[in-house]
C-alpha cells in the first residue's frame, strides 16, 4: 500500500464531501406515530442507549415532525411538566430535513449552521428514509481514511524529539 501524503489527503476530503448521503451506514431512527406519550418518548430513548432525536411519522411514513434532546432538557424536564401529552405538544412540526441524493457536505453545513446533530432523511413523497448522524459522518471519513487516523500521533500538533518503542 502506499502511503498517502498530507497534500493526497486533503486533496480526497472535497471529493468525499461531495459523496451523497447514500454512501454512509446508518442505524434506524428512533420513531413513534403521533398520539404517543411524551412519557413513551422519553422511554424509546432511554432503552436505545443514544442521545438521538424522536422522529415522528404518521402511518404511512411520512414525516410529521421531531421532539429533539434540546427539546427534552430545555422545554420537558422540568418539575410539574406533564407526560401524559402527546408528543405534537413538544415536536418541531417543520424540521429541517435532506434528501438521500443531498451531499455529505450539505449535511455537514445543515448540521453546523443550524447545531443539529441528527437531520431526518425524506424522499420525494415526505416519506421518512432515515436519519443523518454526525457520528455517521464521522464514521464514513474515518473508514475512508483508516491508516492516517489510526496513525495519528495523540495530539497531532506535537512532534516527538525521538520514536517511541523497542
Amino acid at each position: 500500500m502506499t502511503e498517502l501524503t498530507e497534500q493526497d489527503v486533503a486533496a480526497r476530503v472535497p471529493s468525499l464531501a461531495d459523496e451523497q448521503l447514500k454512501v454512509l451506514s446508518r442505524r434506524e431512527p428512533l420513531t413513534v406515530q403521533p398520539g404517543t406519550s411524551l412519557a413513551e418518548c422519553l422511554r424509546i430513548v432511554q432503552r436505545s442507549g443514544v442521545g438521538d432525536s424522536v422522529i415522528v411519522a404518521d402511518a404511512s411514513g411520512r414525516l410529521a415532525g421531531v421532539l429533539t434532546e434540546r427539546d427534552i432538557f430545555g422545554k420537558l424536564i422540568r418539575a410539574g411538566a406533564d407526560l401524559s401529552r402527546p408528543v405534537e405538544s413538544l415536536m418541531n412540526t417543520s424540521p429541517h430535513t435532506l434528501r438521500m441524493d443531498s451531499t455529505v457536505r450539505e449535511a455537514l453545513e445543515l448540521m453546523q449552521t443550524g447545531r443539529f446533530r441528527n437531520v431526518p432523511i425524506i424522499d420525494e413523497d415526505g416519506v421518512l428514509v432515515g436519519i443523518v448522524r454526525e457520528q455517521d459522518i464521522l464514521k464514513y471519513l474515518a473508514e475512508t481514511f483508516p491508516e492516517e487516523l489510526l496513525n495519528l500521533p495523540p495530539r497531532p500538533h506535537q512532534q516527538m524529539q525521538e520514536s517511541e518503542g523497542a
